[in-house]
């Protein structure tokens, strides 16, 4: 996928949500104001040098985007509330 020539407060989010930053990991971030709005709530536009330079800042040493997962150690909890099931199901049987 290739990026528009102008950087957008869109694609800053994005880097970071997607881990590029080093700041956190691979997630989406529920933001209740995502970057850029209050600039578009005023009129006052993000300049796309503004934003180019703080996607630069953001990038140095540009961290490469951590891997999806899926369920990753979620599998735990799931194997642990099927084992709990598995039990409660067994002793309502055992004492029915």
């Amino acid at each position: 996928m290739t990026e528009p020539k102008r950087p957008t407060a869109d694609q800053l989010r994005h880097d970071i949500d997607r881990g590029r930053t080093g700041d956190k990991l691979s997630w989406p971030d529920p933001a209740s104001v995502p970057l850029g709005t209050d600039e578009e709530a005023a009129g006052t536009r993000l300049a796309p040098r503004d934003v180019a330079a703080a996607r630069r800042a953001e990038r140095r040493g540009l961290h490469p985007p951590q891997p999806d997962t899926g369920l990753g150690h979620a599998w735990i909890l799931v194997g642990f509330i099927l084992a709990l099931f598995a039990g409660v199901l067994a002793w309502f049987i055992a004492t029915a």
